[in-house]
């Protein structure tokens, strides 16, 4: 219920009206007077409770709660709002002259040109390269480049750049010349705001009764920010039916799932799941999507330079597609939309969809990918 609130003038004009109503005589209540000046201190107070009432009711519920309030709200529940996540992506190391080993430490800073978002050298066992007795990356003897893993320095979305823009070393590193990203890294995410975590309160809520499907979508969501998953019921991975089983395919927001994110998952909904019932956790399946067509462009503009930004936009298209239980189809007619929607195209022709011209449609364990090596706008 909404609570009705009044205004400073409001207070003194209706004291007022109610003071010379109830009096025998004429009051003198003119702007200045003793009496209007009583009025209009107490209209202050009035105010001033006023907003302490409507201060008070905010925080008391999460609708209109919001930043550190809201989650002290959340706390009651043992609720909390998912972390900002760190933005990671791979790091080449490279030099001109590759006479002597090198050694990239872990810690080692590379950074964008002005120096404003910054990317620390962390450890990966699955690198061959790696050497944790050294303590970084070994780059051999007549090896030119080795690639790395980095992860950005502060979390959230500051950190998803994009492919080459990590190009500076910030950290000195004998034998090695120069740094480069291939890849754009946009797997970094902000803290939950305040709106998605009320939506996910609401699941969370309705998910203590456990054992139920919004419990097992609550468990998945709650394992990091952009985690999403598929439930099939009785289904096993391979489509073949099983009663009591449910495989589960989950996106952590980028396309793909890492095994720690699969174990994460897992756990999470073995808090949740049904005695006797089964599951199976798997990651999404990238389903390569090869386009290929010929943009014609006004005389006014550079060729290759809208045809680097329909290959852009026609990539984040495509990635962009979210599967859902029925699987998800590709449009071959979007295809044309999305470059015609670029300033400076005249026109598409020769349109080629994996090769085709018909709909691309993937099952639910598949997500399309698209790059720009699959992606060819000439």
């Amino acid at each position: 219920m909404a609570l009705s609130t009044k205004d400073f003038n409001s207070l003194v004009s209706e004291t007022v009206a109610n003071i010379q109503g109830y009096a025998s005589v004429l009051v003198d209540l003119t702007i200045g007077s003793i009496l209007r000046s009583v009025v209009e201190a107490t209209a202050s107070v009035v105010m001033w409770l006023q907003g302490l009432i409507l201060a008070g009711v905010a925080l008391t519920r999460a609708a209109t709660s919001n930043g550190s309030d809201l989650d002290s709200w959340f706390a009651q529940f043992g609720f909390s709002r998912l972390p900002a996540v760190t933005a990671t992506t791979q790091e080449t190391f490279s030099r001109f002259t590759p006479t002597n080993q090198a050694l990239i430490p872990v810690g080692a800073i590379v950074q964008t040109a002005d120096g404003s978002v910054q990317f620390s050298v962390i450890a990966d066992t699955t690198n061959a390269a790696y050497s944790a007795s050294q303590g970084g990356y070994v780059l051999p003897a007549g090896q030119v480049s080795v690639t790395v893993a980095v992860q950005c320095t502060q979390a959230g979305t500051a950190g998803n750049v994009s492919a080459g823009q990590l190009n500076t070393l910030g950290t000195a590193i004998s034998g090695v010349d120069y740094v480069s990203n291939a890849a754009n890294a946009q797997n970094g995410s902000d803290a939950e705001a305040d709106a998605a975590a009320r939506s996910r309160f609401v699941l969370f809520i309705a998910s203590l009764e456990a054992a139920t499907l919004l419990a097992v979508h609550n468990a998945i969501a709650s394992v990091k920010i952009g985690m999403t998953g598929i439930i099939a019921e009785n289904q096993q991975y391979n489509g073949q039916t099983q009663y009591g089983y449910f495989t589960v395919v989950a996106n952590d927001g980028a396309n793909q799932l890492t095994s720690t994110e699969q174990a994460s998952v897992g756990n999470a909904i073995e808090a949740v799941r049904p005695l006797t019932v089964t599951y199976g956790v798997h990651g999404p399946v990238q389903s390569a999507v090869t386009v290929s067509m010929n943009i014609a462009t006004a005389s006014n503009y550079t060729h290759a330079t809208v045809a680097s930004q329909v290959q852009a936009a026609l990539i984040a298209y495509i990635n962009a597609i979210q599967t859902t239980s029925s699987g998800a189809t590709l449009p071959y007619t979007s295809l044309a939309a999305q470059a015609y929607a670029i300033a400076g195209v005249t026109n598409v022709t020769g349109v080629l969809l994996n090769g085709g011209t018909s709909d691309l449609t993937i099952p639910y364990q598949q997500v399309f990918e698209a790059t720009t090596g699959t992606v060819t706008v000439n």
